[in-house]
Parts: structure tokens; sequence; C-alpha cells
């Protein structure tokens, strides 16, 4: 074998039209994931196949092509729109004698250059070295070179079991940290039910504006670019849409097809945020021509992260390119289906506002509630919630409480306390 050249950014694209739905990628996303990786695109290389060759993906004879390009182009890097096999990943090196990297590869490297916060850094870590582990072989030529010495029996350890077993050892010790991490987001999660804040949760497809829509929404700050996962690391705001309503908002990082698995599992501590929120906001750039192969993308993901049960309303966003007139779109049922909006020009933004108002005021119950001196235990309850703004007590020792509390926090006490009637404001 040879050794591995020192990785480059003058890159040749890769990209073969399948039959086969579990292989085929579209080349413009690719095209994007290229430019936001840093990388300098040489040229694309297309060819199309009923089914990928089992050595080198592509044929050999364009494998060939490929090379003369690399040669002709002094290309540094290969990059498959498609995820390779660590075999054929090893072939391909050995043939093309430079850097290979696959779909999922590139995707982990954004997502490296992205990741800000400790915890983002430890995500991608985590999944790079589960998507190393399964190709750790190609990049050795020494794997014949053993450790032994002086008191140690047998032939030793070769370098390639030492990474093997320091790679585990790296393994173990991120997800004692990650586990760390979700503990504390855990509690932080129980701090704001207890304080009864509902979380809405932005969700999309990469670059479909969350960011964007996000700052109008928080008056915030957070990093916005026309790129593929501009933002990485979760952002939480506490916004009021009206004087009498607080909501947190999280601004997550974006799907895209076919999301590394390794990846949605390294993220499941920050993706939990979307699972338990109370509503999302599925934002959507309705100016996309791929608009609803977008959507099914990121109800697949929401599924995989067992958050497709929760309340969702689809953001259509980008009205601004396609012409399309701010407005809501609504259910047989009432309910809120759609919103067309542009974040870029604050066009719709009110009318997610008031849908936020609407669907959040109808879930919290403002009333007088009535207790007997014996009920202090409901009364105690109540207080560790929040929920009481005022209380009075009279000569009978009775407590005459205004409350404010959500619906399902109400429902929740009254299946274990015997609640007296409310006199609902």
């Amino acid at each position: 074998m040879f050794e591995r050249p020192q990785s480059g950014e003058r890159a040749l694209l890769v990209h073969m039209d399948v039959s086969d739905e579990n292989h085929r990628e579209d080349i413009s996303e690719f095209e994007e994931l290229a430019a936001s990786a840093g990388a300098e695109v040489l040229g694309i290389v297309t060819t199309s196949r009923k089914k990928p060759e089992p050595k080198y993906f592509v044929g050999i004879g364009k494998a060939q092509e490929i090379k003369d390009r690399v040669v002709s182009d002094e290309v540094q890097l290969v990059l498959f729109n498609h995820a390779l096999s660590p075999s054929q990943e090893r072939n391909l090196e050995a043939f093309l004698e430079c850097r290979v990297l696959d779909r999922t590869g590139l995707i982990l490297d954004i997502f490296a250059q992205r990741a800000r916060s400790f915890e983002g850094k430890l995500q991608v870590e985590l999944a790079q070295l589960k998507h190393l582990s399964t190709r750790l072989v190609r990049g050795w030529t020494h794997l014949e070179r053993q450790k032994g010495g002086i008191g140690l029996r047998g032939p030793g350890e070769t370098q390639l079991e030492t990474d093997r077993r320091l790679l585990g050892l790296r393994i173990r010790q991120i997800n004692k940290r990650l586990q760390k991490v979700r503990q504390q987001r855990a509690q932080g999660r129980q701090s704001r039910l207890k304080a009864e804040i509902p979380t809405v949760s932005l969700v999309g497809y990469t670059n479909a504006g969350k960011s964007t829509l996000f700052n109008i929404l928080a008056g915030d700050d957070v990093y916005v670019q026309d790129q593929l996962f501009a933002t990485l690391d979760p952002t939480l705001r506490k916004i009021k849409p009206s004087d009498d309503i607080e909501v947190i908002l999280a601004d997550t990082v974006g799907f895209i097809r076919h999301l590394p698995h390794d990846l949605v599992v390294a993220f499941q501590s920050t993706l939990q945020e979307t699972a338990e929120a109370q509503l999302l906001l599925h934002v959507i750039d309705s100016s996309s021509d791929k608009r609803e192969s977008n959507i099914e993308e990121v109800d697949s993901v929401l599924a995989q992260i067992e958050a497709d049960e929760v309340p969702l309303i689809q953001v259509m966003n980008k009205i601004d390119i396609n012409g399309k007139s701010p407005g809501i779109e609504y259910f047989d049922d009432g309910t809120v289906r759609r919103i067309w909006l542009s974040a870029q020009s604050g066009e719709g933004v009110e009318l997610l506002k008031q849908v936020l108002v609407d669907n959040f005021r109808n879930e919290m119950v403002s009333a007088e509630l009535v207790l007997e001196p014996s009920q202090a235990k409901i009364r105690a309850r109540l207080f560790e919630l929040g929920a009481v703004k005022d209380e009075q007590i009279d000569d009978a020792g009775r407590f005459t409480l205004m409350i404010h509390i959500a619906k399902r926090e109400l429902n929740k006490l009254a299946q274990q306390e015997s609640l007296p009637a409310l006199n609902e404001l």
C-alpha cells in the first residue's frame, strides 16, 4: 500500500446516477456541501449504473477517467456523492493515489468545522470516531510492525490493534462526558417545565432559514450564512410574543438527505430539545423546487428521534422569492396547518407571533380556587408549580387562590388529588 497523502482543498466531485433509491443523491446539494466544506471544486465527473460496482463503486473505465483527471488537474481530494464501504474507499485511494472522501465523511468534516460549543465538539468527535473505527485499516502501511519487549509473551500488539484500543478508550471517555451534558440538559428541561415555560423548537432542512427566523423572533444575532449547516450548536432564548405569554425558542441543527446515522445518534441530547418541545415549527424553503422531498426527509429524521408525535406547524419561508402573499392555512378542525412568511423581509412574522400566542394562551388556565384547610397538600403542590399568583385566607382557614397553570399540569394534578370546582377567569 501507499502512504496516505495529506488532505487538500483541490477537489474533484464524483456523482453516479443509480436506479437504487438507497444510493441516489442530489448533485446540486452535493456541490453545496463541497462548497460549505471549503473545497475548491475543479470539476464534476458523472456516470450512471444500475447498481454500484463492488470494488471501486464506479466501473473500472470510469475509475481510470477519474485517475486521469486527478493527474492532469493536480487533484488533492476526490469526493464521492455516495456512502462508500471501507473497502471501496481503500481500493479507490490505492488506485487514484490521492485522498478519497465519501458523502458521510464530507458531512462529518463540515460538522467539525461548525461546532463551537464544548458539547457540539464532543458530539462531532464521537460521530467521527465511530465512522473512523470501520475504516481504521486503510491508512496504515506498517501493520506488520508489532510492539514486543522484554518480559512480554507472544508476538505483541499490532499497530492496528493499538489504535483500535485507543479509539475505543476515547469513545468511552466522550460518552461519559456527554452523559453529564445530557443530565444537565435534562435538569434544564425540568426547570422550564416546573416554571411552566413551553418550548418551541425550530426544525427544518438545512439552509431553509431557521436561524434568520430565530433572530427576528428572539432579537438575537445567531450566525446566519447562505450555506449548509451554518448553525450547528443549539441556541435557546426566551421570547414574549405577547405580554402574558412567554416561550423558550430553540434553534437546532438543520437536517439533510440521508443524514449519517452516527450523527443522529451523537446529537441525541441536542435533538432531545426537539423531541420534548411542546410545539415544532417546521421551517420550509417555499421557493425550492425540492420542497416536497425536503419535507419528507425532515419528517423521517423527526420519526428517528421520536418527535413525530409533537404538534407541528409548517412555516413556509422565503415568500419574498416566490412572490407568495403572507397568510395562514387551517386544517378542517380549525387548527393551524401552515404559515406563509419571509424571515428576511419580516412579512408574515406577526402572523406567526399571533399563532404562538393563540396556541399557548389556549393551553393555560387562569382561575380562582378555594381550598379547605385539609387540602393544604394541593396548595403546596400549586406553589411548587409556580401557579399561584395571589392568595387570601379567611377566618375559617380556607385558602382562596388565584392560579395561572398549564392545562396538562392541572389535569395531572386532578388525577392525583380531588380538586374542588374552579371559577375560570
